[in-house]
């Protein structure tokens, strides 16, 4: 990965860390609060006016997106299926792998094709996936004729988005100029991380956190309305919009006990369960072609061995999928990240209850709950993606101490080249 510049930290002394005085994000218009922006800035969807520490966020999401295009690059040319040949395969076909085939299909042919068109050959469990990606990608299919390209695109579009929002909250944990410091780490950990490539294909991570950061960003300004409607359209993305919206309860509930405004802020809770909207109707949509409301998460049963199991039990069969010799190495590894990344699921729920973070702790427990009980864990390195704390977390803890920023990255970066390799070059990568 390409070698990012980033400020000089501070010393300890003029870089205070959470404590009583940041748990609360300042109310005025300070350097380190998103509102408290230049007037010349340029404008951006979902954020409004740009600062300079935003576009600094750019600069380095862009080098990063340039980073994952020569990994592919090279995959394509030098781990080839077939060592014996001439020509490398389409670089666009490197990122038409695993999902994407459900999404494309879905956007292409809709969920329930008729009988003999095309898509419609055998039941694959595309129920399993939320719309709210294939309606997205059907529309810029429209003016993109690739449909692989149109996926890329998407995904640019919104890890942009993402990048500046996850920034922005973690601007907000700190004051001043240590908040500068912490936002753009906050973004770089993230597009640094090993499984960054699945931000930069047609996958539904980087549209999820294009919705559910700014989401949680306006709730950060209570602004309920908003974060709301943002934590709707996550919703429509992945059933992971379900936990942002118990979080963003709590932080409603968290709000209005700090602020004590009685009735006119309990006017707002109503908004609140709007996100819930899409995953009903997608149920309701369900059930009336095949009389099964959660004909979803059956099919994630059926296609993905998501029946429920103890934690304990999910545990040791993923233990035995890392370890028992039973599996290709390949395939090994890759459990052996799950349980990795569980371990660090679980470590992060401890340290935001610790430190009585309960909105956040509310959106971490349920997301280890719902990947920690099925038959095995599945795709829980993938959904580090998602968790926004932990990147705010590491990004806190580096004002602080610089070198958690260069131990972070001197593991991560080699890892995300690895997996990025991994993935286009057609392998399992999580």
């Amino acid at each position: 990965m390409a070698r990012i510049p980033i400020p000089k930290a501070p010393s300890a002394r003029r870089c205070p860390v959470e404590g009583a005085a940041a748990e609360r994000p300042p109310r005025g218009r300070g350097p380190g609060r998103p509102l408290g922006v230049p007037a010349a800035a340029g404008r951006f969807p979902l954020l409004g006016r740009l600062d300079a520490a935003d576009r600094a966020v750019l600069g380095f999401y862009a080098l990063t997106r340039v980073a994952v295009l020569i990994a592919g690059y090279c995959s394509a040319w030098l781990f080839g299926s077939d060592p014996e040949a001439r020509e490398a395969p389409s670089f666009l076909s490197l990122w038409a792998r695993w999902d994407w085939d459900f999404f494309r299909r879905i956007a292409e042919h809709g969920y329930f094709a008729e009988p003999g068109a095309p898509g419609s050959a055998h039941p694959d469990n595309r129920e399993a996936f939320f719309p709210g990606l294939p309606m997205v990608l059907r529309a810029v299919h429209t003016v993109v004729p690739s449909w692989p390209l149109a996926g890329l695109l998407i995904s640019f579009a919104a890890g942009a988005v993402a990048a500046v929002a996850l920034s922005r909250i973690a601007r907000l944990r700190l004051p001043a100029e240590a908040g500068e410091r912490a936002g753009p780490r906050a973004a770089l950990f993230l597009l640094a991380s090993p499984c960054a490539v699945f931000l930069a294909v047609g996958y539904t991570e980087a549209l999820f956190l294009a919705f559910a950061l700014p989401a949680w960003l306006a709730a950060e300004r209570h602004r309920w309305a908003l974060a709301a409607v943002l934590g709707a359209l996550a919703t429509t993305v992945r059933v992971s919009g379900l936990f942002l919206a118990a979080a963003l309860v709590v932080r409603f509930l968290v709000a209005a006990r700090e602020s004590g405004r009685g009735h006119r802020r309990w006017r707002s809770a109503g908004w609140l369960a709007l996100p819930a909207l899409p995953a009903l109707a997608y149920s309701w949509y369900l059930q009336a072609r095949t009389g099964d409301w959660m004909a979803w998460k059956h099919a994630q049963e059926r296609g993905w061995y998501r029946q429920f199991h103890t934690p304990w039990e999910a545990w040791e069969h993923t233990w035995d999928g890392a370890f028992s010799h039973a599996n290709p190495t390949a395939y090994a590894a890759m459990f052996q990240a799950e349980l990795l990344a569980m371990a660090v699921g679980v470590l992060l729920l401890a340290l935001l209850v610790w430190r009585r973070r309960w909105p956040e702790a509310v959106y971490i427990g349920l997301s280890l709950w719902a990947l920690g009980t099925s038959y095995w864990y599945m795709s829980v390195p993938r959904a580090t993606l998602l968790w926004w704390p932990l990147w705010v977390a590491l990004a806190v803890a580096s004002v602080r101490r610089p070198w958690i920023r260069s131990a972070y990255l001197t593991v991560a970066a080699p890892l995300a080249t690895v997996l990025t390799l991994v993935f286009t070059s057609g392998k399992w990568a999580g």
